[in-house]
C-alpha cells in the first residue's frame, strides 16, 4: 500500500509501483534517485523526455499513453526521437510508464 522514499533528508510519498503520490513534490534530484533505483543513469536524452512529459502534464493534466507520447515527441524533436525504438532504448521499462515515474507524474492510463 505505497510507502515513503527517504532522500536527502526529505520524505516522498510513493505508491505501490514507486510513483510519487504528489507530482508537485518532484525535483531533478528525486528524478535521478528514482532512476537510480531502477538502474538507470539519466543522460541529456532522458532529461529531454522528462522535461517534455512535465510540460505536457502541466498543459493537459494527464500523462500521455505511449502512442501519444511517441507522436508528440516526434512533432517536437523529430522522427529520430519520436519513435518507440529510441524511447525503449532510453526507458527499457516502458517509455511512457518509466519516464512518467522519473518525471514524478502519475502512471499513464493504458500504459505499456
Amino acid at each position: 500500500m505505497g510507502g515513503v522514499l527517504e532522500f536527502k533528508g526529505k520524505s516522498y510519498e510513493i505508491d505501490d509501483d514507486g510513483y510519487l503520490i504528489n507530482w508537485q513534490d518532484w525535483n531533478e534530484d528525486i528524478a535521478g534517485q528514482l532512476a537510480k533505483i531502477e538502474g538507470i543513469e539519466l543522460t541529456d536524452a532522458h532529461w529531454e523526455v522528462i522535461r517534455f512529459l512535465r510540460n505536457y502534464f502541466l498543459q493537459y493534466q494527464i500523462a500521455p499513453m505511449i502512442k501519444i507520447l511517441v507522436k508528440e515527441i516526434g512533432k517536437v524533436m523529430g522522427p529520430e526521437k519520436g519513435n518507440t525504438k529510441y524511447l525503449y532504448e532510453l526507458y527499457p521499462g516502458g517509455p511512457a510508464k518509466q519516464a512518467c515515474k522519473f518525471a514524478g507524474l502519475p502512471k499513464p492510463t493504458g500504459c505499456v
